[in-house]
């Protein structure tokens, strides 16, 4: 079969940035000059560039040009790992500020989610996660005392909460769904996000022997990070 005139075009980008030809931040071929080495329309450049940026592999600069967009940081959603695990694999630095580390009292909603009666005593953490000093995830998290007893005695700046639940209470499913949102202030300021950059949360709810071990949201900036899934 025939590959299509705009998948060439993608593949001929792509392959280039592979191997090194072009690099974060260069100015990529214009529609133009796309048109004249495929011998195609300008519409079949377009939609190739189009999808490349839409797939974060170009930015779009209107009267600059085309880039190389910036590499984000990729996090698998199927195997559940530490952040300290993923920055590590990167060859980076991870490091982490706790800014919020107590018991709470369940409200309705809260309770619903973690199956526990309203008012019921939950372990609640606030965690913001760098790599190589940069920003990276802001961890809000909630934990159910019975499985993990010892939470709030943990140095989270040495170990993850992630890797002391996967020890204390053993994964028998998972829940998640991502959404783009607009953080707010406190938020958008602890990961250094401009005013108007999206932000991406993930919610996920751990559970261990059919009992709910914690319920996360995980907001990270959209411009530094995205997630794959592999199955």
């Amino acid at each position: 079969m025939t590959t299509p005139a705009y998948q060439q075009i993608k593949n001929y980008v792509l392959a280039a940035i592979q191997a090194g030809e072009w690099r974060e931040g260069d100015l990529v071929p214009s529609e133009n000059e796309l048109v004249k080495r495929f011998q195609v329309a300008r519409m079949t450049v377009n939609r190739a560039i189009r999808e490349l940026a839409a797939e974060g592999v170009l930015t779009r600069s209107q009267g600059a040009g085309t880039f190389v967009a910036a590499t984000k940081y990729q996090s698998t959603l199927i195997e559940i790992k530490s952040i300290a695990d993923e920055i590590r694999a990167r060859g980076h630095a991870h490091s982490a500020e706790v800014l919020r580390l107590q018991a709470v009292k369940a409200d309705a909603a809260l309770a619903a989610e973690m199956g526990v009666g309203p008012g019921a005593r939950l372990f609640h953490s606030l965690i913001l996660h760098h790599e190589d000093g940069v920003p990276i995830q802001l961890e809000d998290r909630w934990v159910n005392p019975v499985l993990a007893p010892d939470y709030l005695g943990q140095d989270y700046t040495v170990s993850t909460p992630n890797e002391y639940l996967m020890r204390v209470a053993p994964l028998s499913r998972v829940e998640y769904r991502i959404e783009a949102s607009r953080p707010d202030r406190t938020a958008r300021a602890k990961l250094a996000m401009d005013r108007d950059e999206p932000c991406l949360v993930l919610h996920r709810r751990t559970f261990s022997a059919s009992q709910v071990a914690s319920m996360a949201k995980l907001y990270h900036p959209a411009g530094r990070y995205q997630f794959s899934g592999y199955f």
